[in-house]
């Protein structure tokens, strides 16, 4: 059966989970990494608990997997984890201790080995506390970043305030890119959206978006705005009102920041 994905290489895979939305883009992107015919891999971020996409996560395992790793708390990336760790009798790694099953919490610098790969876990919080990122090194010696929600594929994220932080967003994004650099990394592999190959420039971009979006929030706060959804009528004005919500998240992260910046 033909899964509703791609095989990126022999040790990594891409399934696409049927959640599309406005804030998913086309739907969560579920990563198995490791070669299935050589001993069980992991799952990155298994997504929402829906049967069909459970069943092609198995598929593509051949019905083993060594540990399931979350980047972050949200639903659409962790409401299937611990029903798919019943099913196959492995552990939940996660940030978040709520998440976690049979297994130790995710922490900076965190190694895991399968068949074919390597994962190195490093904490990118801003999109949420718990974030993280991954590091994948292939035996054959290419290297990739699986980046969660702190970077998609196509668009912007959210800074999920209370929970995200922009101050913490920014040093992210310079870990990022420092491990770009360092690990000459090939591309990013982001939760939401599809494989950036020009990761540098990707990146680039993120953080000049939100440079923008802080000087367009200072205009705004010039011009008489105060609440986060005064801001967001102005700033947003041609973006999509469905995600306005998210939005005000954003917006209320950013006048945060500018606060905390205005008494330091």
């Amino acid at each position: 059966m033909s899964e509703p994905g791609e095989r990126v290489s022999g040790y990594l895979y891409r399934l696409l989970a049927p959640n599309p939305g406005p804030m998913t883009l086309e739907g969560t992107n579920t990563w198995v990494v490791g070669d299935p015919s050589r001993g069980a891999p992991v799952v990155i971020d298994p997504g929402p608990a829906d049967r069909r996409h459970l069943d092609a996560i198995l598929r593509v395992c051949q019905g083993g997997i060594a540990d399931i790793v979350l980047t972050h708390r949200h639903l659409d990336h962790s409401e299937s984890a611990a029903q798919l760790a019943r099913e196959v009798g492995c552990g939940v790694r996660s940030a978040d201790p709520r998440l976690q099953v049979g297994a130790a919490p995710l922490a900076g610098g965190d190694l895991l080995e399968v068949a074919g790969a390597r994962l190195r876990a490093h904490p990118t919080p801003g999109h949420t506390s718990d974030s993280f990122s991954l590091l994948l090194t292939g035996e054959d010696g290419g290297s990739r970043l699986l980046t969660g929600d702190t970077v998609l594929g196509r668009g912007t994220t959210v800074i999920a305030q209370p929970d995200g932080d922009l101050r913490s967003y920014f040093s992210s994004l310079r870990l990022l890119q420092t491990l770009v650099d360092s690990e000459q990394v090939l591309e990013l592999l982001p939760g939401h959206g599809p494989r950036v190959g020009e990761p540098r420039e990707w990146l680039a971009y993120y953080r000049s978006h939100r440079l923008e979006r802080l000087d367009q929030v200072r205009q705004a706060l010039a011009a008489g705005d105060r609440s986060a959804a005064e801001v967001v009528a102005r700033v947003y004005a041609d973006v999509d009102r469905s995600v306005w919500p998210a939005a005000e998240q954003s917006v209320a992260a950013q006048l945060a920041y500018l606060a905390r910046a205005d008494h330091t």
